[in-house]
């Protein structure tokens, strides 16, 4: 949805603001509140996220790696109960607002009548909107503020920052467990130079990602892989290809039992486990009879999900 002005049928919404990348189990508790109060209310549930993250604008070089771009937050916020996700642009401009100016945008422009956050939330310029500021302000321009407590998982509480630090370690069952689903990555599928095919196993090629995207550490992973048409699982060469001297990182999927033309498709991976380092093998033997290993390997790790 665009950022204009919503249309005002007398309703008003029950709102949260944020940038809810990952869209981990807090951000769905969260969700699943304003869901449950609009319900209970007759109001709209209403999401305001930002696109970029807001350090991109602020703080260029802090600006963290991205659990999920846009297209990949949209997908995932489209399987919760909400009726309106405003995207909205961040701007150095809208970096400087005051939390009172961006509350008053707020309910200006959205017809905000309860405004929902997590226990960590801050608004405004620096973050300085706590809610203690909030339930002032709620109460001058006449709407409720409340809080939604952490969400902890295995004693650990769900975070972006915990996610990111899984993702990046290769933690994947501590990630997943946060987020609720494994990791992925959402991709086009580009044509590749069919080595794969060659050793008898083809492979789908995923465009590099965008640079924002983190990513687990290269390597050889077991992963499912799903698609308008489809959904299979299959193991994954993620990085170099150091016996055929290429140094540049490719996202190479065998998918088990599929012979389907996918160029061009849009394909959604999810890491479920990781199976080697990538190696340098002295031949494509050495290299074929390593693929059957792990093929064999992948097979194993996916019995749950296939």
């Amino acid at each position: 949805m665009s950022e204009k002005v919503l249309p005002n049928d007398g309703r008003g919404t029950v709102a949260t603001v944020g940038t809810f990348d990952g869209v981990h189990l807090g951000h769905r508790q969260v969700l699943q509140e304003i869901a449950r109060r609009a319900g209970r209310a007759g109001r709209r549930s209403l999401l305001v996220t930002f696109e970029p993250h807001p350090m991109e604008v602020v703080n260029p070089r802090a600006a963290p790696p991205l659990l999920t771009l846009r297209d990949e937050r949209a997908e995932y916020l489209a399987q919760c109960e909400l009726d309106i996700v405003v995207f909205m642009t961040f701007t150095r401009a809208l970096s400087q607002y005051s939390p009172e100016a961006f509350v008053q945008l707020l309910y200006d422009r959205f017809h905000m009548r309860e405004l929902v956050i997590g226990h960590d939330h801050g608004f405004g310029r620096g973050r300085a909107g706590d809610v203690a500021l909030l339930r002032r302000l709620g109460q001058r321009l006449g709407f409720d503020v409340d809080v939604v407590e952490e969400v902890d998982v295995a004693g650990r509480p769900v975070s972006s920052t915990l996610v990111r630090r899984a993702v990046a370690g290769g933690d994947l069952e501590t990630a997943a467990r946060q987020l609720g689903r494994p990791y992925s990555l959402i991709g086009r599928v580009v044509r590749g130079s069919r080595r794969g095919r060659n050793l008898g196993y083809p492979t789908i090629n995923l465009a590099r990602p965008d640079p924002r995207k983190l990513l687990p550490p290269d390597g050889v992973y077991a992963v499912t892989a799903e698609w308008r048409a489809g959904r299979a699982a299959g193991m994954m060469h993620q990085g170099p290809r150091p016996t055929f001297g290429d140094s540049g990182r490719s996202i190479e999927i065998h998918l088990f039992d599929v012979d389907a033309e996918l160029y061009d498709v849009t394909v959604k991976i999810s890491w479920i486990a990781r199976l080697r380092d990538v190696r340098e093998f002295r031949s494509t033997d050495d290299l074929k009879q390593q693929l059957d290993k792990d093929f064999a390997a992948a097979r194993a790790a996916l019995t749950p999900w296939v």
